[in-house]
């Protein structure tokens, strides 16, 4: 509703603005009339009023649909990466032992003091009761 009115009010504006602009020869033709001088400035004037105030409606009312702002954290997952717990692991530093995923991997990378074997680790499911009730039923 409400950014229809602002659309309204653009479109106003635009057609104000392009009258002024259209008197606006006229008053400073060869006879110069200062009413039709004054006349073409108040409508390109409410014009560009009325398609500002449209914008600022539209702002507003998309402003209330935005989020705050701040990105979501990222999901963590269970038996994920050490350093991240955002991704699964692929590869394990036995130095450190860390689990790595591919993103925390590149920062980790050293080859002088690091020795790496792939993870067995693998992200976590839920072991609940639909596991239980599939092994009983086989």
């Amino acid at each position: 509703m409400v950014s229809r009115a602002a659309n309204w009010l653009m479109v106003v504006g635009v057609v104000g603005a392009f009258i002024g602009l259209c008197v606006l020869p006229s008053a400073l033709g060869d006879h110069q009339d200062g009413n039709l001088l004054s006349v073409a400035a108040l409508l390109l004037s409410l014009g560009a009023l009325s398609i500002s105030v449209g914008f600022y409606m539209k702002a507003r009312f998309l402003q209330k649909d935005v989020r705050s702002g701040k990105p979501e954290p990222p999901r963590k997952i269970r038996g994920g990466c050490d350093l991240c717990r955002n991704e699964p692991p692929v590869i394990q530093c036995k130095v450190h032992q860390l689990h790595l995923c591919a993103t925390c991997l590149t920062g980790h990378y050293d080859v002088r003091s690091c020795v790496y074997v792939p993870s067995l680790r693998r992200p976590a499911t839920k072991n609940g009761k639909n596991t239980a009730a599939k092994a009983q039923s086989v």
